[in-house]
């Protein structure tokens, strides 16, 4: 990619979390690709937004009044006029040179609808402990495939094909935010588009520590219920709710989350799509690495 050609915009989502999201677009707006860079502000109270119309002023702004989750990402993608979307939170930021790789990949190959990268974590730059799930996933794909084939991607560390993103209708408002990327990798992977993984596409994460964990691990458990419920057939699906019901802690949080996720079961029901089998033959190829995975664990 030579600088500014125009492919990729960078869409960053946060809320009251002003001091990390200026720290990354100090580092999104100084990359040699000069992406073009949305911000949508989930209703801050601590000045995020002022401080990016101060700071930043050609990065696009877009104050939403209240908290719209993952689906902020969908507003942003709205506006978006290049081929590519690259999401990052606002506690993560891309690698010079990492934008021009993962369009390269997504350019040389028609078919292919994301590139997640690899993570590292600050300070220590060691890979984030989700790196062995992806870099030796078992999920088969096709030879043009230039990583490993995914079946979900991580929002904040991955570009994809902004065609494809519509085509899939997005992030759901149902599961509003925390393992929402599932259920949009799922409805890609069945419309025939492929999600891989890449060596060099290098993200860096700062976790920042103003979050609530617990509320979180809540959402996540609702929406791995959900994606199961929703387009795995009936005995997977069973099978993978015994798997989560087993790795959760026995706590409030989890009994909250499982009440959730069964008092959407009237509107998962009329909405259910099981997937084709060879996406569902991939889920069950993945159903071993996620009950190993350390980086899986409902902990707060």
């Amino acid at each position: 990619m030579t600088p500014g050609d125009g492919r990729v915009t960078v869409v960053v989502i946060t809320m009251d979390r002003r001091e990390e999201l200026v720290r990354t677009l100090g580092h999104m707006t100084a990359l040699p690709e000069r992406p073009g860079v949305i911000v949508v502000d989930n209703g801050s109270r601590d000045g995020s937004a002022d401080a990016v119309a101060r700071d930043f002023p050609g990065v696009r702004l877009i104050r939403s009044p209240h908290n719209l989750g993952a689906v902020a990402r969908n507003a942003a993608v709205q506006e978006v006029m290049t081929p590519y979307v690259a999401f990052c939170d606002d506690d993560t930021w891309w690698e010079p040179g990492a934008l021009s790789r993962a369009a390269d990949l997504l350019d040389a190959h028609p078919r292919l609808a994301s590139v997640t990268g690899r993570i590292l974590v600050e300070p220590s730059l060691r890979e984030d402990p989700i790196t062995p799930e992806l870099r030796y996933s078992p999920v088969p794909g096709p030879p043009w495939l230039p990583g490993p084939a995914l079946l979900s991607i991580l929002a904040g560390a991955s570009m994809l094909r902004v065609t494809a993103f519509r085509e899939a209708g997005g992030f759901s408002p149902r599961l509003w935010l925390g393992g929402e990327e599932e259920l949009l990798s799922l409805d890609l992977a069945a419309r025939g588009w492929w999600l891989c993984w890449a060596e060099d596409v290098v993200v860096h994460h700062a976790a920042s520590t103003v979050r609530d964990r617990r509320q979180r691990r809540r959402l996540g458990i609702r929406n791995t219920l959900w994606t199961a419920w929703l387009r795995r057939p009936a005995f997977d699906a069973l099978r993978r709710t015994v798997a989560v019901l087993r790795s959760i802690p026995k706590d409030r949080a989890s009994v909250s989350a499982v009440g959730a996720a069964l008092a959407g079961l009237p509107w998962v029901l009329r909405e259910r799509r099981v997937v084709p089998m060879d996406v569902e033959r991939g889920l069950r190829l993945l159903e071993e690495p996620q009950r190993t995975s350390v980086a899986r664990r409902y902990v707060d």
